[in-house]
């Protein structure tokens, strides 16, 4: 009985306590009472007193920020906008142009709200005010700020004149404002502010350059304002920017023209160029099957690619593609010693190995660990099937390559890993995380993070020891790990099958040999040429290069 009398005495006691509690709500659940000013402020406050990082911090406001203008600011959200569009300079030039980017693009989507329609027409007039403004350096914002203004607003020559004149508008009154939007765009050509001086340029049709504009906009790279005023010029200025970008061999900017403007007429031989050379950057990845597929309709087309298959010296794929399309022809009408590229590629044979061992089970796997656990240097490389699909996940490591001066080990990750995760864990382990191996890769970022995602579960691919990355060493090289090879020594990596499948079983002889060939590079450029070679460099040298983690 004393037990509930005293229970029911706590439930009195928390009861009285509630009665002074109330909820509170945030400014910005209704900011009909809330001015411009302190919308700013609380933002502002909002984002010091963010814990996450800058870029996170700006999302998260963002959509508080288009959730707030739903909540009646006055006179609307666009007015509203526009006045704090004033007050943002005040905040600090550090934070104001994303302050003002964050404003106005959570306009877009009140744009087709039916109920702010009359704000939007209204506010129109007070942000051209705003640009005027913000032209005569009044409010100080960036260009591209002024930029986004124009186009949120959709502000027209005759909003410009009314904000100019503020009168009844007559003919004259749009002459003067595009006059006085005239010296704006001269003055932005003067200081090279290209972009700002198109947007006005074409959005208040004013017409005071010739193709001399043209070709300093492209020289200047700003190629989707060139585009934007060739455009705004007409057919004539169309065609003379796709004759500029095939003079610079931009034939995807001037095969997108041509066919936005229906121009096959004019260029006839534009879309074939641009093909072909498409295949010729597939080619140079190495990516042929997703050549051979762009390739498949086009009789001509499949013959260059046989082309570029020759000039790489990848004979075995110049033969598949013959016997597939039935082109021997045209590979018998072409003279070999003229199309085979002379570039002079390492080769196996040409390196000193003792052994090449195929890793794919337990017990071969503990011999290659006990073996490379008594190396002081290895060379360390990976391979994965490539993933032509935007947006979808990379496939995982299929095979890693360790290689010391005498002996070359290729494991199958996917097949050990399925046999015995665990084995596969330790014995990892004791090669990554030894601090006795020196261990030798290009690029090991990537091939480190690929394996983490890849195998996610296993502690091996997580934490190292005494890992150097050969690329640090030599920042000043061009053209990866074979433009290396080239300059230490004398002769480069034929990278034309790396692209291919490296989860197929048994791998190609081609892929077998590169494989090989890409960790015992590591080893000998740094091993023979840099450390104990003609170019001597200390282990003490390395040091700052070593990572571990």
């Amino acid at each position: 009985m004393g037990r509930l009398k005293a229970r029911a005495r706590e439930a009195s006691e928390s009861n009285q306590k509630n009665e002074h509690r109330s909820i509170c709500l945030h400014s910005f659940s209704d900011l009909s009472h809330v001015s411009a000013a302190t919308f700013m402020y609380l933002l502002k406050d909002c984002y010091f007193y963010g814990t996450h990082k800058a870029t996170a911090k700006f999302r998260i406001l963002q959509q508080q920020v288009k959730r707030a203008l739903n909540n009646a600011p006055q006179p609307g959200p666009f007015t509203y906008i526009v006045q704090c569009m004033y007050i943002i300079p005040l905040l600090g030039q550090s934070h104001a142009e994303g302050f003002s980017h964050m404003l106005i693009s959570s306009l877009r989507h009140l744009k087709s709200v039916e109920s702010v329609q009359k704000d939007f027409i209204d506010a129109k007039c007070l942000a051209a005010r705003l640009v005027l403004d913000i032209l005569a350096s009044v409010v100080p914002h960036e260009e591209r700020i002024l930029v986004k203004l124009l186009e949120t607003f959709d502000i027209e020559l005759k909003d410009m004149a009314h904000a100019f004149c503020g009168s009844e508008l007559g003919d004259e009154d749009l002459a003067a404002a595009r006059e006085h939007l005239k010296q704006h765009v001269q003055y932005f050509m003067k200081s090279e502010s290209y972009v700002s001086a198109v947007a006005l340029m074409t959005r208040f049709s004013i017409q005071c350059c010739d193709e001399s504009f043209l070709i300093k906009l492209i020289g200047s790279k700003q190629y989707k304002a060139a585009e934007e005023w060739a455009a705004f010029m007409g057919k004539e200025m169309i065609i003379l920017i796709i004759q500029k970008y095939l003079d610079v061999k931009m034939l995807k900017s001037a095969n997108e023209l041509v066919k936005q403007y229906d121009l096959a007429e004019e260029f006839p031989d534009v879309n074939y160029l641009y093909k072909e050379s498409s295949l010729k950057k597939l080619a140079e990845k190495g990516c042929w099957d997703v050549a051979e597929v762009r390739a498949k309709k086009d009789t001509k087309l499949m013959e260059y690619l046989v082309y570029l298959a020759m000039e790489a010296g990848y004979m075995e794929k110049v033969d598949e593609l013959c016997e597939r399309y039935s082109l021997e022809g045209y590979v018998n009408s072409l003279v070999p010693e003229e199309v085979m590229c002379q570039s002079d590629y390492l080769e196996l044979k040409k390196l000193i190995l003792e052994e090449i061992v195929w890793v794919d089970e337990i017990n071969g796997l503990l011999s290659a660990t006990s073996y490379i656990e008594a190396c002081k240097i290895i060379g360390v490389d990976c391979e994965w099937k490539p993933n032509y699909e935007k947006g979808s996940r990379p496939n995982k490591v299929a095979i890693i390559q360790i290689a010391s001066d005498k002996k070359a080990f290729i494991f199958d990750l996917i097949k050990l890993y399925e046999d015995d995760p665990k084995a596969l864990d330790c014995c990892f382990r004791r090669i990554m995380c030894s601090s006795n191996i020196l261990k030798l890769g290009y690029n090991l970022q990537c091939d480190l993070h690929q394996l983490s995602q890849s195998y996610g579960e296993l502690i091996c691919f997580q934490s190292y020891e005494m890992l150097l990355d050969i690329q640090k060493l030599f920042k000043e090289t061009t053209g990866g790990l074979s433009g290396l090879s080239k300059k230490i020594l004398g002769a480069g990596l034929n990278k034309t099958r790396r692209n291919s499948d490296w989860e197929q079983r048994p791998l190609s002889q081609n892929q077998d040999e590169l494989a090989q060939i890409s960790c015992l590079d590591l080893t000998n450029i740094s091993v023979v040429n840099c450390i104990s070679g003609n170019n001597y460099i200390s282990l003490l040298q390395f040091l700052p290069f070593l990572h571990g983690g």
